[in-house]
């Protein structure tokens, strides 16, 4: 078709969302791509073939709709989650973006307020935006951290009909104590989810928020399988909580959101989920020798229960960035003063990031 394209701006589109610019981060065939929390390590060829034979199975009978209520899927994702939910608690869809935006699309919208405590994951407030609701950014301490007494005393001053806490942070990987989610779930009356999403990465012995949910109707924790499951391709995200909040999500959603294809894939790869997470241990190793090497160049890198690690000190992020990125290493400009991020990745690519870096601080 020829003619001449109409710009955004000459298009009717909502008011609030004029101005917007989408999310996305550099995508760049380099050798070596850390810069957007993926797990590096490839799936098992063992749990690969499985997979496989499941969407094999699966693609027989394309031809029907999918089983509306993923009821196999959410009950693999009770089994692995523990701690005597059930599939009645469990929702799912394409990648844990759209199952906050089902969050926010029941619980938001027009009129209505979310907030979270800035810097935090930057999908929040966008979605937030697209959904018609306000967003409204709280202050941490200059180590990223949060206390409990002034979480509480911030959301009470907002009052917000949503609440998003990242635990473990995105961007700063900072962790989450528990008794900040208590203290925000009782100084609010609105729904408040926990992003999970970099959770199995924290330390072992450490609780997750799932533990909190009984009696506390409108609390909701968040996971994905993109980090830990290496299933970032594959567009799978989950949330436990109350039954009701469950049946609110059903309200917004999509017709048969989940393709049969997913939910196959899914739930092969949970009943591997022993083999999934072994790489979950090879990851932490590298993320603390990313934080132990950063720090004997110079920089100074934050405490990350992630897959991840935050590193300031950096004189012009935009020049150290373009400077690895010409040595064929790709990490992340987070937009943080004096900060640059990278992904934890194999030995090798670790490796090779950590050898770019010192080299750059040579040419500096």
């Amino acid at each position: 078709m020829g003619g001449v394209s109409a710009r955004l701006e000459d298009l009717p589109l909502r008011d609030d969302l004029r101005g917007m610019t989408p999310y996305g981060a550099p995508q760049a065939p380099l050798p070596i791509a850390l810069n957007v929390n993926e797990n590096t390590h490839p799936v098992p060829e063992d749990v690969a073939d499985d997979i496989m034979d499941s969407i094999a199975l699966a693609l027989r009978e394309v031809n029907r709709y999918p089983d509306r209520e993923f009821t196999a899927l959410r009950e693999g994702f009770a089994d692995y989650l523990g701690h005597g939910l059930t599939r009645d608690q469990i929702w799912a869809a394409n990648g844990s973006n759209e199952v906050l935006q089902h969050v926010l699309q029941a619980f938001a919208g027009p009129g209505r307020t979310a907030f979270g405590f800035g810097p935090t994951y930057s999908m929040y407030p966008l979605l937030t935006r697209a959904t018609g609701a306000s967003w409204v950014a709280g202050t941490r301490a200059a180590d990223y951290t949060i206390d409990a007494e002034d979480a509480a005393s911030q959301i009470a001053a907002v009052d917000p009909d949503v609440i998003f806490l990242c635990s473990p942070n995105n961007p700063t990987g900072t962790p989450l104590g528990l008794d900040v989610i208590e203290a925000a779930y009782e100084a609010s009356t609105g729904v408040v989810v926990v992003d999970e999403a970099y959770h199995e990465f924290a330390p072992h012995e450490e609780r997750s928020a799932l533990t909190l949910l009984p009696g506390r109707e409108r609390l909701i924790v968040s996971r994905t399988m993109s980090k830990a499951f290496a299933f970032a391709g594959a567009r799978v995200g989950y949330l436990a909580a109350d039954p009701a909040v469950v049946d609110a999500l059903r309200l917004v959603r999509l017709p048969y959101h989940l393709s049969a294809l997913t939910q196959a894939a899914a739930s092969a790869a949970l009943r591997h989920a022993p083999a999934m997470l072994r790489m979950v241990d090879d990851i932490a190793a590298q993320r603390d020798r990313i934080i132990a090497t950063t720090a004997a160049l110079g920089y100074t890198p934050h405490d990350s229960w992630t897959n991840f690690v935050l590193f300031g000190g950096v004189d012009d992020p935009a020049i150290t960035w373009q400077r690895l990125y010409d040595r064929g290493v790709l990490i992340r400009d987070v937009g943080i003063a004096h900060h640059l991020r990278v992904t934890a990745g194999t030995e090798e690519e670790t490796t090779a990031f950590l050898d770019a870096l010192a080299s750059v601080g040579s040419d500096a």
